[in-house]
């Protein structure tokens, strides 16, 4: 009987259905009304779960999402998981049938191909179900409360390719593919699944080899213009031969046609240096009636972008673009510069803040900020007041603070004039065999920080057994989630044990 209820019962006005918050992945999660800066020195865990799982190379489990009073996370060897939000109990598990072997490709079996559930699922709170990707590519909608299949199996991408985090507007989901893994063209992929009997497919490929790849953990950012947005790895660019590398790049909503690109003027370096755009997810946002992408690359360079009219004429004109505020080194693969996601939110007076993550230290020449909170030599994350230039009132990023230390920090989530984000711990250096991103990690950290000043609220300390990679939390009711590579779930909360 407890299963019908959860299932047919409304979500809770917290709930965190998809990959940072919402369709624009802004980590903003403005409903929240019980965690507060007064109150979040008292977070603390209230339980954690190991789940039966097991990593392979630096994947475990997708980013939670919380509905109605259970927390769903998925694990790379092919299960969804749906846990109790007040007991981490196990409530079901679903092991999806895969009927297909991985292919032979370069990177296949790699921490780059890893052969399992790659996006995070995302939650259709009126219809009561979760979506998710199998390994094998197939589309299945679970019950939120029983897990029983009630959408699919419909083949929307190529099997063990790897996708990310699913998104979810007016009955279109969505989600974008990269590095040619099992095959699938890098671009965007979307399915109507209002009725599981006609499922419409669109597919924007945006390479014709296994380039361009949208891999920022976001997956695909949907705007409320109508409008679908990605950011692109490096290759090819040619418009003529279809090939979109090193662009943030925007499709129309449904049917996935092409409607305009931004292309770095230094494109061409970036592509050389391996600094492109696709290691983080942009954000889209309002700001004075007006609608804005922001985005990062490996080079540590934010580009501000009118999201109606992304480059301008030339598709190369930013409305504003930083300095470069990280990686003076120019490496592409130590984990400096802007990975994983930038995140904005609006405060109580209307201040729109942009909110990035940055690995490494910080550049002299790049921003100065009035508060910096102390060193940090692994990494920390900036927050930017979008302002109006004095002159031509156009937006331009205003710096405000610098966080302490984070080794390796996952992108952030905001509420209530607090922001918390994950110090991974993680081994961000691709140097060398494989083996060695599982060696020198540390226990993820769990921090929460003033939002106006970046001052250090609350530190989860050894709390966290194990490091994580291209994750993500959740914040629903006052409780903030996370896992770990060891696939341990956590939860933390006020009145903590």
């Amino acid at each position: 009987m407890t299963l019908i209820i959860l299932s047919l019962s409304p979500a809770f006005a917290g709930d965190w259905l998809t990959y940072g918050h919402d369709a624009q992945r802004t980590g903003w999660a403005m409903e929240e009304t019980r965690l507060n800066a007064a109150n979040v020195p008292q977070l603390g865990l209230k339980w954690k779960v190991k789940l039966r799982n097991e990593s392979y190379r630096l994947s475990a489990l997708t980013a939670p999402v919380v509905a109605g009073g259970l927390v769903y996370v998925a694990g790379i060897t092919g299960t969804m998981f749906a846990l109790d939000v007040e007991t981490g109990n196990q409530v079901w598990a679903h092991p999806f049938k895969t009927r297909a072997l991985p292919g032979g490709g370069l990177y296949q079996g790699t921490f780059l191909c890893p052969n399992g559930i790659t996006a995070t699922p995302v939650i259709d709170k009126d219809a009561g179900i979760i979506y998710a990707i199998a390994p094998d590519g197939a589309l299945y909608g679970l019950d939120l409360g029983s897990g029983t299949v009630r959408y699919g199996p419909v083949q929307l991408v190529a099997p063990f390719s790897k996708n990310w985090s699913l998104n979810l507007v007016n009955g279109i989901l969505y989600t974008v593919l990269t590095q040619g893994c099992g095959g699938g063209i890098s671009g965007f992929y979307a399915v109507d699944v209002r009725n599981r009997h006609h499922p419409v497919i669109h597919q924007m490929l945006l390479s014709n080899t296994d380039t361009a790849g949208i891999w920022g953990r976001g997956g695909a950012i949907v705007g409320t213009n109508g409008r679908v947005y990605g950011a692109t790895a490096d290759g090819h660019f040619d418009t003529a031969a279809g090939d979109y590398s090193n662009t943030v790049i925007a499709v129309s909503a449904g049917d996935l046609n092409l409607l305009d690109y931004f292309l770095p003027p230094n494109w061409s370096y970036l592509n050389r240096k391996d600094l492109d755009l696709g290691a983080s997810s942009p954000v889209y946002f309002g700001w004075h009636h007006r609608n804005l992408i922001a985005s990062g690359s490996k080079e540590g360079v934010v580009y501000l972008l009118d999201a109606d009219a992304l480059g301008g004429s030339d598709h190369q004109s930013a409305l504003s673009t930083s300095k470069r505020l990280g990686n003076d080194r120019g490496i592409c693969c130590e984990g400096l510069g802007i990975w994983g996601g930038l995140s904005s939110a609006r405060d109580e007076t209307g201040q729109t803040w942009l909110y990035v993550p940055m690995g490494g230290p910080l550049s002299p020449e790049g921003a100065s900020f009035p508060i910096t909170n102390g060193e940090k030599p692994h990494g920390s994350i900036m927050a930017f007041k979008v302002v109006a230039e004095a002159k031509t009132q156009e937006p331009v990023l205003e710096a405000a603070w610098s966080s302490g230390d984070f080794n390796v920090p996952d992108p952030v989530i905001i509420a209530n004039g607090v922001v918390f984000a994950l110090s991974t711990g993680e081994n961000p250096v691709q140097h060398g065999p494989e083996e060695n991103r599982l060696r020198n990690t540390r226990p993820a950290v769990l921090k929460a920080l003033d939002a106006y000043t970046g001052k250090e609220l609350y530190n989860s300390g050894t709390a966290m057994e194990s490091w994580v990679h291209f994750s993500g939390l959740a914040l629903s009711n006052g409780k903030v989630f996370a896992v770990d590579h060891d696939s341990h779930v956590y939860c933390f909360g006020l009145g903590a044990q």
